[in-house]
């Protein structure tokens, strides 16, 4: 989603050269910022170099799952064949999508929602058993070198799910480290937002005094940290007695006195051990789901593991590019500009690519590519075109003609990546 400064009322999907244009509004933002409006920017990469094959640009309010039918078909006229491997989030994962995809003969790799009935049975199941986990990856810790180590393991749920199609649930140990110590995080803020409530609701000065605001401001803090699974949180009436003379002068034994009660509203919260336990049970695992009987659980998940470069392509396109804020009214050359950066996303990537293939068959592992001649494994357009930023060639010119020219002197490091990228020096 590109978010949009501005009231845009005219972009309402109205008729601009014969053809609708996006719609600018409000939809589920995800920078998270829905008091603006937006415009959807669905991209469509490949496997091979995570180059973009789709674009298109599409109204701010469209639910990504009505998106996968027509990316689908765009990519099938592409390629001139249908049996390709489709792989994207849990978006996908609809009735709809994968009964069109498998009809027309394509092949999908998605991930199962958490809402799925399958995905409840198998965590459930794993209350009383233990999978047989295969063992996938066994590579160091991506972070820190004397972390525990980074393993992934891949199970082929016995029973398929109800369109009859293959699970392969997956399981990470970092990830269920990531998941258990962000439990604990939300946790321990949610109670301290209660104990910040608790002293609100005892100050004489507050301001909370009805029900339907405490209620409100309990379930705020609960969806606000995800705890309503781990949180039993009530609110209850104490009562405070205070004892007064009937009448004035100074008390004796024959004083009598009336009892005067205030009420005030309190927080009482408790934590379900039996939910975290449950839940921990299964942490790190999610299901991918697939049509393709021919692929092996470690090819599910070796397919699947591609999907979020996705991710740092629209990364790339906001911080790199520099694609927001967008200066212009008209939403038709709004969605010309979006066009113009997804080419320029086509470039940097197709650059990489060959760089990156082209270090691998010379067997080359790094470049001296990054500031101050640090080694690179992975170089990127952004550090290849920084390389040739200050290369520069001058003419001398007088009177219209040409009196000298001062060519170029390459440096060794830039011969080497033109070479590497197929760029004959002269040509440069």
């Amino acid at each position: 989603s590109i978010s949009f400064c501005g009231g845009y009322r005219r972009a309402r999907g109205r008729q601009i050269r014969a053809r609708t244009a996006p719609a600018i509004t409000f939809g589920h933002s995800k920078a998270h910022r829905p008091d603006l409006k937006q415009l959807l920017f669905i991209l469509t990469m490949s496997a091979d170099g995570n180059v973009p094959v789709a674009f298109r640009c599409t109204d701010g309010n469209t639910s990504d799952s009505v998106t996968h039918v027509q990316t689908w078909e765009t990519l099938r006229a592409v390629a001139g064949r249908s049996d390709f491997l489709y792989v994207a989030d849990s978006k996908l994962c609809s009735r709809e999508n994968m009964d069109h995809i498998d009809r027309a003969g394509g092949r999908f790799v998605t991930v199962m929602p958490r809402s799925r009935l399958e995905d409840a049975q198998f965590r459930e199941w794993l209350q009383t058993h233990t999978p047989e986990w295969s063992l996938v990856w066994d590579r160091p810790n991506p972070r820190y070198s004397d972390g525990p180590r980074d393993c992934w393991y891949v199970h082929r749920a016995p029973l398929p799910s109800m369109e009859a199609w293959s699970i392969v649930w997956v399981w990470s140990t970092l990830l269920t480290l990531r998941q258990h110590a962000r439990r604990l995080r939300n946790i321990a803020a949610a109670i301290e937002e209660f104990e910040r409530l608790r002293q609100r609701l005892a100050s004489a000065k507050t301001r909370l005094r009805g029900a339907p605001e405490i209620d409100l401001q309990i379930k705020l803090i609960v969806d606000r940290h995800h705890v309503g699974r781990y949180l039993k949180v009530r609110r209850v009436v104490r009562e405070e007695h205070v004892f007064k003379q009937t009448r004035r002068g100074r008390p004796g034994p024959d004083t009598a006195y009336r009892k005067i009660t205030k009420r005030r509203f309190d927080v009482q919260w408790s934590t379900d051990e039996q939910a975290i336990a449950y839940d921990r049970r299964s942490d790190g695992m999610y299901p991918l789901m697939t049509n393709d009987r021919k692929l092996s659980a470690a090819q599910v998940l070796q397919a699947h593991k591609g999907q979020p470069m996705i991710e740092k392509r629209f990364e790339q396109i906001k911080t790199v590019h520099q694609i927001a804020p967008v200066f212009l009214k008209d939403e038709g050359r709004i969605e010309a500009l979006f066009t113009l950066y997804a080419i320029a996303l086509l470039v940097q990537a197709l650059i990489e690519r060959e760089l990156r293939q082209a270090m691998a068959h010379e067997a080359i592992e790094e470049l001296p590519i990054y500031p101050e001649q640090r080694q690179c494994a992975h170089p990127t357009t952004e550090q290849v075109l920084r390389l040739f930023s200050l290369a520069e060639r001058h003419q001398l010119r007088q009177h219209g003609r040409t009196v000298q020219a001062f060519n170029l002197t390459l440096t060794d490091l830039q011969r080497k990546v033109l070479a590497l990228l197929g760029v004959p020096a002269s040509t440069f």
